[in-house]
Formats: structure tokens, sequence, C-alpha cells
């Protein structure tokens, strides 16, 4: 039989209650989000909206084909402008998604002959990074910086540090001036995925890099999404501009795919400058995750200290993760389920977002039905 083997993958995942369900949302829907990456309220915004669609009406609905061919127009330009200036950056480079992002970054700044040192629990797009890239990849221990230099001693010629600035499962951040110290110890380069710091952490949201006081400096890179804080969709490489122009000349997922849609950008560009204008929205989302957790282990649950506005909960099991999250749905409140494989620790996890713009009733309501639906 033809593609047997899913069959029997599709039942494997069955019996260990691990099957994944598209869940189309509506427009109007009545439930609490606390799902959604939307860290300070801006994807229904009418600014950011406003952005979105002035933009599709200046340049049409898609950007019509690949940036170096008709997919750049002045609008990608100016948000690369402002969002290098913001972060603290010398130059930027936009692509169609923050996955495609990590994949140029990772695979073009690590060619055969580089010995690159990820973080275990490092997202899904730097370790596909990794494994297409040419260079060869050690796995360091999560957040141990003296794990990367033990891993980095066996070998004699460039490398790259690659990690999340906080890790999407427990909302935990890397320590990164000590990783910085290890890559100058090194000669290495530093890539730094700041898609859960960018608009949540540094001043005014200008992202985890800038907080650390390592923006801007020639051996570090930074990738982002522009579908987390700035509530639109798309990412960016941030970097020295001999950099930028390196991965225009050799990133793969930038030369051959299309460019990022002209509303995703004007979106993007509409919440930068909110953001600009509002830097309080950062620290706003800051507050909103301490009190989660500070409420929810105050009602005896294990709930991970944030660091940014992920906040983590802990559940006995896959199947028991899925039915609390089930049962929050049911009463009223959307959350995410983390489980097995997508998290590298085999704990599965309610996954709460911070965002900038809950009230202190939705806070309070949220920690109740969370409360009340524990397994």
């Amino acid at each position: 039989m033809v593609f047997g083997w899913i069959d029997e993958q599709a039942e494997q995942r069955r019996r260990a209650g691990l099957v994944r369900t598209l869940r189309p949302r509506a427009a109007d829907t009545p439930l609490l989000d606390l799902a959604s990456n939307d860290y300070l309220g801006l994807a229904r915004h009418p600014e950011v909206t406003e952005g979105a669609a002035r933009a599709a009406r200046t340049w049409g609905g898609g950007s019509t084909g690949s940036r170096l061919v008709t997919g750049t127009t002045e609008l990608h330009a100016e948000l690369e402008r402002e969002l290098a200036g913001f972060c603290g950056f010398e130059a930027a480079l936009v692509f169609s998604s923050g996955y495609a992002a990590n994949l140029a970054a990772v695979t073009a700044l690590a060619p055969h002959g580089c010995a690159i040192v990820s973080d275990a629990g490092n997202h899904a797009s730097l370790i596909d990074g990794c494994r297409l890239a040419r260079g060869t990849t050690r796995v360091a221990a999560h957040r141990d910086p003296e794990a990367v230099r033990k891993a980095l001693d066996w070998h004699d010629g460039p490398a790259v540090i690659v990690s999340d600035t906080v890790f999407s499962v427990d909302g935990d951040a890397a320590p990164l001036r000590e990783l910085a110290e290890v890559c100058r110890e090194y000669g290495a380069g530093l890539v730094l995925d700041d898609a859960h710091g960018l608009g949540v952490l540094g001043d005014g949201g200008r992202g985890a890099p800038h907080a650390a006081g390592i923006a801007g400096a020639e051996d570090v890179v930074v990738t982002v999404t522009l579908s987390k804080s700035l509530g639109s969709q798309g990412g960016a490489v941030l970097g020295p501009a001999r950099v930028i122009g390196h991965l225009v000349n050799a990133a793969r997922t930038f030369i051959f795919d299309t460019g990022l849609a002209p509303a995703a950008a004007g979106a993007a560009l509409a919440a930068l400058r909110l953001l600009r204008r509002e830097p309080g929205r950062a620290a706003r989302a800051g507050r909103v995750a301490r009190e989660l957790h500070e409420r929810l282990t105050a009602a005896g649950l294990e709930a991970v200290r944030p660091d940014a506005a992920v906040v983590s909960v802990r559940a006995p099991s896959p199947e028991q993760a899925v039915r609390w999250a089930a049962d929050c749905r049911a009463a009223g409140l959307s959350v995410g389920c983390f489980r097995p494989p997508s998290v590298p620790d085999g704990i599965s996890r309610l996954r709460l977002t911070a965002r900038a713009d809950l009230s202190g009733a939705e806070i309070e309501r949220a920690v109740r039905v969370i409360g009340e639906t524990r397994p």
C-alpha cells in the first residue's frame, strides 16, 4: 500500500494521545485568549490593521516575486531601516517568516568546516537550520555557558553559537552576556533568535540583546519574528551590514522565496512605530506574566517563573494536558498545550501568553479557570 507507513504512525500517535488537529477560529470568538503570541495586543489594533490595509491598497495583495526580482518594495526597505535602528543594529533583512529567517542565518553563517554549538532547548527552526547547515553541530546543555565552552574546545576554526534568547516552552531566558563572553574567548559568532524577546525585553521592548548590552556588536546576529509582539507576520535578521549583505547573496530562504506580502510589512511597521511611541506596553507584558505566575503558584499549581511573557504550567501527562486545555476552552479560556515530541524534556505543559492588554479581571478569570479545571 502506498504510504502505508502513514497509517502505522497515525495509530502510534493515537495510542500515545499525541494526535494534533486543526481548529479554525472565528473572527469574533468569545474565548479569552492566552494561547496566541500577541504579546502586546497589537494584532487587532486599529493602527496596525490600517497599516496592513493601506499597504495592500498601495502595493497590492502580494509582493509578486522574490526579494531579488520584484519582491522588494520601498515599504520593505523602510521596515528594515526602522527595525534595525529600533533594536540597535546596523542593518536588517526581512523574510517571509521567522522560520525562514532562522534557516537563513544558521545555514549561511555555518559553512563546511564550521562548528555549531546549539542549545538543547532551541526552537525547531534553529534545530532545522543546524541540520541543513554544512557545519558540524554539537548540542550543549540548556542555558549552560560552560557546556558551550567545552563543546568549542575540540574545534580549531570558525564557530557559531546558536540559541534562543527566550525559550518558547518555559519562557526562560538564555545567559546572553555569558554566551557573548564565550564567543569572544573562542572567536566565535553568536546567532540569537529573539522571537520572544522583541517587544517585551529591553528598553521599550528593543529586545533581549539590547537589554544584555550586546546589540550591534560585530559578532552578534539576531533573528526576530514580526508575528508575535508586532502582531503581523514575517521575520528578519539583524546584524552588521556585511553579514546582511552576505545573506542577500547566500541565504537560500531569501533568494528563492517570495518576498513578504506588503500588508504584513505595513502592519509590522505600524506596530513598530506604535511601540516606539508607547514603550510602556513592553513593561506591562512583563508585569502581567509575573502576576499570572504569582497567582497560579499561590493556587498550588506548578508554574515556571517567567523571564519574559511566557508562563508555563506543568501537567501530569500528555493526555491530561490535552484534557486540561480542552476543559479550559469549554470554560471560555484558550490556552496553549505543549507535549512530546514538541517539548525537549518530555514534560507536558499548559503554555500561557501574558498579553499587555489583559485586564486585572481577565487575569483573575484565567487563574480561576485553570485552577478549577486542573487534572
